[in-house]
């Protein structure tokens, strides 16, 4: 009996060693195919977020290139208004100075009211063309709303250039609130773009990736296959 007992000792073992190598063998295969098959899902995730992110990042950079052309198209109004103000400035004063002198006071012929209306709604209809005038400062001329139009074409000349003068002043006082809120805009646009862009170079360090699970299967595989031997 002891002879017998040793002589099936080597054949336990060896089958066990067969098990053994069946196992790795069974492992092997469900598990390579996979591992090059399926990406991690951890790895996965880290590069969708990390190329959504750059994608933010990309259009953040073209609303900040927009943001700033609005800018600096903003400035350029702010020049022009100011330069239009200058010289509608300067032609109200000239013709302030020139109409220091009285006109000379005569009896007015009949129709020369007519007249004298025609031409203010024809100076104002071109001055509101060229953009000198409001719609809104012609449709008072029109209506006689703070207009006199019985005044001489002098007299005329020196209130219509007094109007161009308020009228770019509006001009220039909007032009320099739109360019503020066009400066705000970009300085909005180009913090998001830095944020984007720090938050794409971080991108890969955010997620995380587990280790294989590979260690563990094997650990229980070897616990499994060494019971009966340690029994």
């Amino acid at each position: 009996m002891d002879t017998a007992f040793l002589n099936s000792v080597p054949q336990a073992v060896g089958i066990w060693l067969i098990i053994v190598l069946l196992l790795a063998v069974a492992a092997a295969t469900v598990s390579v195919p996979r591992l090059l098959t399926e990406p991690t899902p951890a790895v996965t995730d880290r590069e969708k977020y990390a190329t959504e992110v750059a994608l933010a990042a990309g259009r953040a950079a073209g609303t900040a290139a927009r943001r700033r052309a609005e800018w600096e198209a903003a400035q350029v109004a702010v020049d022009e208004a100011w330069s239009a103000y200058e010289k509608a400035d300067q032609i109200a004063r000239r013709i302030a100075a020139a109409g220091a002198y009285p006109v000379m006071s005569r009896r007015r012929k009949p129709g020369e009211n007519v007249d004298r209306q025609r031409y203010l709604h024809r100076a104002a209809s071109a001055l509101c063309r060229s953009h000198d005038l409001s719609i809104d400062q012609l449709n008072d001329v029109f209506a006689h709303r703070g207009w006199n139009p019985r005044l001489h074409p002098i007299q005329q000349e020196a209130v219509l250039t007094q109007a161009v003068r308020a009228h770019r002043l509006e001009d220039y006082l909007a032009a320099v609130e739109e360019e503020r809120s066009a400066w705000r805009g970009a300085e909005a646009a180009a913090d998001a773009l830095s944020s984007l862009r720090a938050d794409a170079m971080a991108a890969p360090l955010l997620v995380d990736v587990p280790e294989p699970v590979d260690q563990q299967w094997w650990a229980e595989q070897w616990t499994t296959t060494e019971l009966p031997a340690a029994a």
